[in-house]
């Protein structure tokens, strides 16, 4: 089975439609199976006493003002949907909270995707595993416990799933990375497992690819300098790209684990083995 790969919008379009637009169609441009974004109801993820302090943006003075404006409405994912449906590339999104699950039922979208910061919230994840779609279940900031609840809530609910290794720092250090764990989680949960990546470069994600990972996902930017906390830890296009093209080489170099002559030795044998003859 392929890797199956995201390319991890979240909110570096910064809240601008043609950012949005150019993002997908680097990941389109690379290969990818879809792109994801992160949706919040920001009154119900945030207190009011945080989104009343101040905060200089481009949107106005306040935490509220930043975060409304990183959010799109309905008409803007339709927009998104429209433009996906163009460019043959799968959409989804990661809700943080119970309204915002139920406002991307509305969008139809063919996977889930449970962020590592919300895998301990039993109530979104029944929400989640009684649609029934596909789900992506990052594991960051977790205990096996916690993991484990996520886990049989989704076969209770008979719902697919599989984990993703992740280490919630942005960026991660390479020390931190851990890769070891995707085996771990394997055999310790008996599922398909990937990797959703927060480093800086490539390497790492090289690694995982060659480990049996079923879906790998990394956060993609137009340019890591731009405003927004996920952009240091997110690829540009160039690097995107390249990382695509070098996965998709790895799962066919990784072979079958057989060991055969090919036909293309055959006559190298017979050459230098003659003195042998």
């Amino acid at each position: 089975m392929s890797i199956f790969l995201i390319a991890e919008i979240g909110i570096n379009h910064n809240g601008d439609m043609s950012i949005c637009k150019e993002l997908i169609d680097v990941a389109v441009k690379a290969g990818a199976n879809a792109v994801k974004f992160q949706k919040r109801e920001i009154n119900n993820v945030y207190t009011k006493e945080f989104l009343d302090s101040a905060r200089d943006s481009q949107w106005g003075t306040t935490q509220r003002d930043q975060k409304l404006g990183l959010e799109f409405n309905y008409d803007e994912y339709m927009e998104i949907d429209a433009y996906c449906k163009e460019q043959n590339i799968e959409w989804f999104a990661s809700a943080w909270d119970l309204d915002s699950q139920k406002f991307l039922q509305k969008c139809n979208c063919k996977y889930n995707k449970v962020a590592s910061a919300m895998i301990v919230y039993k109530d979104l994840l029944e929400m989640i595993s009684k649609e029934g779609k596909h789900t992506f279940i990052s594991t960051g900031m977790t205990t096996y416990d916690d993991i484990e609840q996520a886990v049989n809530i989704f076969r209770k609910n008979k719902c697919s799933f599989e984990l993703m290794h992740t280490v919630s720092t942005y960026p991660m250090k390479d020390e931190n990375a851990n890769l070891k764990m995707i085996k771990t989680l394997r055999d310790r949960f008996q599922c398909d497992i990937g990797y959703s990546g927060h480093e800086v470069g490539l390497a790492i994600s090289y690694a995982a690819a060659s480990m049996g990972i079923t879906s790998l996902e990394r956060h993609i930017t137009i340019d890591r300098s731009m405003y927004g906390s996920d952009q240091s830890a997110s690829v540009e296009p160039p690097g995107f790209i390249q990382l695509i093209g070098a996965v998709r080489k790895i799962e066919l170099a990784m072979g079958d684990g057989i060991k055969k002559t090919i036909e293309e030795e055959i006559a190298v044998a017979k050459n230098l083995r003659q003195h042998l003859s």
